[in-house]
């Protein structure tokens, strides 16, 4: 839980009122169960002009009378915040048509203040309930909060029934909403009427890599492994050709081991890899995991990790498949110890891979910003890790600094460059004077690290014995662009092999490439995509039926015109293809056609062999803005044409919008 004080008075006489009862409330905030569940102070409504999400308009509490209203005060780089987002989703489903959860999204880091950076949040997280963008902290300074997360529940009059702040929120509010709900269903207060929204993902094109975090590149065995990470897969690459040569993972998320295609993962980060025994090690960041895939057999095995969030306080260590983690987001191997960036717990940890003992390695749990003896120190989020050997360097994002540990057990800890835990921003310079926002990535380079420093878009390089951290690429503003102008879109990983540095451009949903000595960006264009089909996430396409088609004799010719976006071509590094399948009818004399296509256009001859035919026609198709080959996009598309005889024309014309 991340506490943040709020500085400056409260104007109005109500917010006033509301802000005393809120910082000294009893305890415990929500009534005892038992009680009757119904609030005394109204609930604040929300202010205009403020821009929403995952709704097509503004909302007002107002509006939402007779719904249970639970109010989720998050930022999205709390990994707090990201930890309760599985019991909103269990409580979401369980009252589908009594609950209405609502984020108010009230910004850590600048970055975070941008709308469209919290949609894109909103898709990684997989977030299903309407967001409103508090940059300006207003909700949050009305209702008095003081920590991230913070739930605040509204009962159906819009009455506050109480709060609670940090993880572990499932049972306390399953439980006061089932109050909520007997209370007002008893007077007949209860609006069961189910509400839908439209999400942004109903209106955002499906990418085929879907925000990769991290990337691994090995120089020995000439391979990229890239962490697709909400397709819930590793993609192993060729550094040769850029062609994909496995997939690791179903793409379904689970936590399943077992051959390459029947494996399953959840939101997959971090790698290391030994080509001595060709193993890949995972941070199966959200199974709260660390996996093994062998490269020669095929398999995936769980090393660490029970599967679900360690909820102890402080960290205890375990072996194996018996010891709880807490969200893995990096990895590095030296020797026979795996090192581990333990965001959630807020430590480096470190597993033996022989005796596969999992421990501490540097930090007490206390998400702060102290250094000295390993187990002393205190970390903050750590999400990316290197080494050069006898040295741990990280990436501590939450308080936005690089830190330096020790290999030894009985060693120092010390911050590099960077500030605390609200001591950010984009400044070059020295030691703790230097500014850095939320970085997430890190490699060591031949006496050189460099970071991934994500919130302000660029690659920075860091002089380990100087402390001088610089400016590398990247102009800092959001975008897609090449060259040496480059601009990325928080940047979450970063390795490197043969002079070029390796980015995974999270929010772009790329694969950059940076030649270290001309400092030219490029996006890396991947071959052999239909391997990785992207994943239907449980669901098959819709099948839709157009109006019947009237043709004037038993010949006619079937046109199909796949409408790309404009400005896009079909990828010519994946193999874009239609199937046709036809009841009393034959399409080149055939009742099955299966072709690859070049153009998004294509004719071909049809005979009714029935009065009445109907064609199925599914297409699986692979295309890309036509100035950036790298960011590819997947759609498919299934539907269903009626045909008869009796009309004037002897051509078909299907349209299909992409």
């Amino acid at each position: 839980m991340k506490t943040f004080v709020l500085g400056g008075g409260l104007v109005f006489l109500g917010v006033l009122m509301l802000s005393l009862w809120w910082f000294f409330r009893p305890t415990p905030p929500l009534p005892p169960e038992g009680q009757t569940m119904e609030g005394q102070l109204t609930a604040p409504d929300f202010p205009d002009g403020l821009e929403w999400l995952n709704t097509e308009r503004p909302l007002s509490l107002r509006e939402l009378r007779g719904k249970v209203v639970l109010l989720d005060f998050w930022t999205y780089c709390c990994i707090n915040c990201m930890h309760i987002l599985p019991d909103l989703k269990r409580l979401e489903r369980k009252y589908a048509n009594e609950l209405v959860v609502i984020g108010v999204h009230s910004a850590k880091f600048f970055t975070e203040q941008e709308t469209e950076n919290v949609r894109q949040a909103i898709l990684r997280y997989e977030i299903e309930h309407p967001v409103v963008n508090d940059n300006q902290m207003v909700i949050w300074s009305q209702y008095a909060v003081r920590a991230w997360p913070t739930l605040v529940l509204i009962d159906p009059q819009g009455k506050i029934v109480g709060y609670h702040s940090g993880e572990g929120i499932y049972e306390i509010f399953d439980k006061a909403i089932q109050q909520v709900i007997q209370t007002f269903e008893a007077r007949g207060q209860l609006d069961r009427t189910p509400l839908r929204f439209k999400l942004e993902r109903e209106r955002t094109p499906r990418t085929v890599l879907h925000f990769p975090g991290k990337v691994l590149a090995d120089e020995t065995s000439q391979r990229l492994f890239i962490a697709d990470s909400n397709h819930h897969r590793i993609l192993v690459v060729s550094l040769k050709d850029n062609t994909i040569q496995k997939v690791i993972g179903s793409g379904e998320a689970g936590f399943a081991d077992g051959a390459f295609d029947k494996a399953r993962f959840r939101n997959p980060q971090g790698m290391a890899y030994d080509p001595k025994t060709e193993t890949l090690y995972i941070a199966d960041t959200d199974n709260h995991a660390i996996r093994k895939a062998d490269l020669r057999r095929e398999q995936v095995e769980t090393l660490a990790g029970t599967g679900e969030q360690s909820r102890v306080y402080p960290p205890r260590p375990g072996k194996g498949k018996e010891v709880a983690l807490n969200s893995p987001w990096d990895v590095v191997l030296l020797g026979d110890t795996l090192y581990i960036a333990m965001a959630g717990s807020h430590q480096l940890w470190r597993l033996d891979l022989q005796t596969l003992q999992a421990e501490p390695h540097a930090g007490t749990g206390r998400e702060a910003c102290i250094d000295g003896p390993l187990p002393a120190s205190a970390l903050a989020q750590p999400s990316g890790i290197t080494t050069d050997g006898t040295k741990l360097y990280f990436a501590d994002s939450e308080v936005s600094c690089i830190r330096m540990a020790d290999v030894n057990p009985n060693g120092q800890l010390e911050t590099l460059v960077g500030g605390d835990l609200f001591e950010f921003g984009d400044r070059d310079g020295t030691g703790r004077a230097a500014r850095l926002q939320h970085p997430l990535g890190v490699v060591y380079v031949e006496g050189m690290l460099y970071v991934a420093d994500t919130y302000n878009n660029k690659i920075k390089r860091l002089d380990p014995k100087t402390r001088r951290i610089e400016t590398f690429v990247g102009t800092g503003e959001a975008g897609a662009t090449d060259g040496t102008q480059a601009r990325f879109d928080e940047p979450g990983g970063i390795s490197y092999a043969n002079g070029k540095l390796y980015v995974a451009d999270t929010n772009n949903h790329l694969i950059r490439v940076v030649d270290i000595k001309t400092r030219q960006v490029s996006t890396l264009t991947l071959k052999g995509l239909e391997r990785i089909r992207p994943p239907m996430q449980g669901q098959t396409a819709l099948v839709e039926t157009r109006p019947v088609a009237k043709v004037r004799g038993d010949s006619f010719t079937l046109r199909i015109e796949f409408r790309l976006p404009e400005g896009h071509k079909l990828n010519p590094h994946a193999r874009s293809q239609v199937f046709l399948k036809a009841e009393g009818a034959t399409l080149n004399g055939k009742s099955e056609v299966s072709l690859l296509l070049d153009q998004p256009t294509l004719e071909i001859a049809g005979t009714l062999t029935q009065p009445e035919a109907v064609i199925e026609i599914h297409g699986t198709l692979y295309h890309c803005e036509s100035h950036n080959e790298g960011l590819c996009y997947f759609a498919e598309r299934r539907l269903r044409q009626p045909i008869q005889r009796g009309g004037a024309e002897n051509q078909i014309l299907v349209s299909v919008p992409l």
